[in-house]
């Protein structure tokens, strides 16, 4: 049957009326909540081997369980020897239950495994509720192999809230179980 995510369960039974009592929203609709998010791998060695593309998307398809779109540059610069059309990188978008498993394996399973970790930089907000966590290479997530993978990817990952104001976008994520920095 169709099982709800763990996370989302947390965010339903836990988050909702948590965040109700400590912000002071009136109905359970105004409690921001997640609503994409956005895996994305930038490929700068894709104009001299166009075989990288194909390594980076089957990797991020293994990553988010979800088929990568290619970028594409928009326009020529001539100072990256980049033309308009050449593929620039691959992206995921993640809505629904989906996301819900990435996240829970982002925060439960990767996040853990990074070295010398002490923490998300909490000032990663865009000023809309947004949250941008930049990863420097893929082999925090146990789906890729070390072996079979030919170079460390960094990756970007934008976590798209409903919220109106970055603090109530950080409570939700800490109240998610997102391990910011202490200050």
């Amino acid at each position: 049957m169709n099982q709800i995510p763990r996370i989302k369960e947390l965010y339903l039974k836990n988050v909702v009326p948590a965040l109700e009592k400590e912000i002071g929203f009136k109905n359970p609709n105004q409690v921001p909540k997640l609503v994409k998010i956005v895996v994305n791998i930038g490929l700068s060695e894709a104009k001299d081997n166009a075989k990288v593309v194909e390594v980076a998307s089957s990797e991020l398809a293994a990553i988010t369980g979800q088929k990568p779109v290619v970028c594409k540059a928009k326009q020529s610069v001539s100072n990256f020897k980049i033309r308009a059309g050449m593929p620039i990188g691959v992206k995921v978008t993640l809505r629904g239950a989906m996301m819900y498993e990435f996240f829970d394996r982002l925060i439960n399973i990767a996040i853990p495994r990074i070295r010398d970790f002490r923490g998300i930089e909490p000032n990663k907000f865009d000023g809309k509720g947004n949250f941008n966590l930049g990863l420097t290479e893929q082999y925090i997530f146990p789906e890729i192999n070390v072996e079979k993978s030919d170079k460390a990817r960094g990756m970007n990952i934008t976590i798209v809230t409903s919220a109106q104001k970055d603090e109530h976008a950080k409570k939700l994520l800490e109240f998610l179980g997102m391990p910011f920095k202490k200050r």
